[in-house]
């Protein structure tokens, strides 16, 4: 596997985003209604995050962005999203570290890979970071089935 460097990118990392979506719900009971989640997205492309954020719109009350795996952990202690979709390559800290230290200080955590590299080994190093699932960005509908499924807790 190779390894990710800082070199790899050349965007420097902002303050996280907040965006807040609000929904007006249809005719339905509370039985029916799904739970709104937050989400935190942690993704050094702007347009891959707004892309994140418009096919997830419905599925979430609050969605917050950062643009590097060095500001995750602080977003995840302020905002305590129900899930964390990271992607892998960024530039001062990559996504797999940064997955390992939100794991290391909330076991509880839920975060999702979501990066253009579907390799073997990658997968693997996830997976062993505590990442409980693993998107390509080429396959981002696969978000809406995954985040859209009812009571969707933890590894599976």
């Amino acid at each position: 596997m190779s390894s990710i460097t800082q070199a790899d990118c050349a965007l420097p990392s902002i303050p996280f985003i907040q965006t807040k979506i609000h929904i007006a719900p249809a005719e339905t009971n509370a039985e029916e209604a799904l739970e709104m989640m937050n989400l935190l997205i942690v993704d050094d492309n702007d347009q891959i995050r707004q892309m994140i954020v418009s096919i997830v719109r419905d599925l979430a009350e609050h969605t917050y962005e950062c643009r590097d795996g060095v500001d995750a952990l602080s977003a995840y202690t302020m905002h305590r999203p129900d899930w964390v979709l990271m992607d892998v390559k960024m530039k001062e800290m990559d996504g797999i570290s940064a997955t390992r230290q939100i794991k290391a200080s909330y076991p509880e955590a839920n975060i999702m890979i979501v990066t253009d590299y579907d390799d073997p080994d990658l997968r693997e190093a996830a997976q062993s970071a505590g990442a409980c699932e693993y998107v390509t960005k080429e396959n981002l509908l696969d978000l809406r089935r995954i985040l859209g499924s009812p009571k969707k807790q933890g590894p599976h």
